[in-house]
């Protein structure tokens, strides 16, 4: 199966995904992939620090729980959570539905943009997925 990559994302070996907003560049928008959320299966739950909470690139963050596993959500970059997706607190399957759109997760502002080039652009994702 080829799995959706968006060659205007950033990703990380976690399976996160990553989009600078053009309205404001220090601020980026974070879901997980396609890839992800079907490994995850349904989507149920999602556990997620407040707004203003201080997150550090790498470190988990909080925790998406499906029908059959949970698992640690890694913050791709450091900065402030400055946005949750609250249409996910009702309807966690936005997840699944539409992972890189409505079911995107966290917004931060980010607070070194070096990190950025420690990301993956699409092509080396690519690399990551397994192939049938």
């Amino acid at each position: 199966m080829e799995y959706e990559t968006p060659e205007n994302l950033r990703y990380t070996p976690d399976h996160e995904w990553l989009r600078r907003e053009d309205d404001s560049p220090d601020e980026v928008t974070i879901g997980v992939t396609e890839f992800a959320q079907e490994q995850l299966g349904d989507v149920v739950y999602l556990e997620l620090p407040a707004e203003g909470t201080a997150l550090t690139a790498g470190a988990p963050f909080g925790e998406i729980e499906s029908a059959k596993t949970v698992a640690e959500l890694f913050a791709p970059v450091t900065g402030e959570l400055i946005a949750i997706n609250g249409e996910l607190e009702d309807r966690p399957e936005l997840v699944n539905e539409s992972p890189f759109d409505e079911g995107w997760i966290v917004r931060v502002r980010i607070s070194d943009e070096t990190e950025l080039d420690a990301l993956l652009d699409a092509a080396a994702y690519r690399e990551l997925l397994p192939e049938d």
